[in-house]
């Protein structure tokens, strides 16, 4: 399976896990020049910018989850919340998907 096939199935792995957590799934792969937010959703009235990280192993996944990386989806988040007008609390999680399972570990720092 290619590198974006397994991305895809992990992110649709992801959105059934949030739905089944009560989480509406707003928008997905949403690209702006500064980065790409694997999935927006909604949990009554806070926004949560979802980044999904999948690999063979836990630690493999959570590893992938760098400085870099949280700097450049902030500055994505900025951008669709300036894009959209939105005024709303937000907060950042990660998905780790792995062969067994999926961890969702909310309110990740950005800094």
């Amino acid at each position: 399976m290619h590198t974006r096939a397994i991305g895809n199935a992990a992110e649709e792995r992801g959105c059934d896990y949030l739905r089944s957590r009560g989480l509406r799934i707003i928008d997905r792969n949403v690209y702006n020049r500064f980065g790409e937010i694997d999935i927006i959703a909604i949990q009554g009235n806070v926004l949560r910018f979802v980044e999904v990280k999948s690999a063979r192993s836990y630690e493999q996944a959570v590893h992938n989850i760098t400085p870099a990386k949280l700097s450049k989806l902030n500055r994505a988040i900025q951008s669709y919340l300036q894009q959209k007008r939105l005024n709303l609390d937000y907060c950042v999680d990660a998905l780790i998907v792995w062969e067994e399972g999926i961890e969702w570990i909310e309110n990740i720092t950005l800094g």
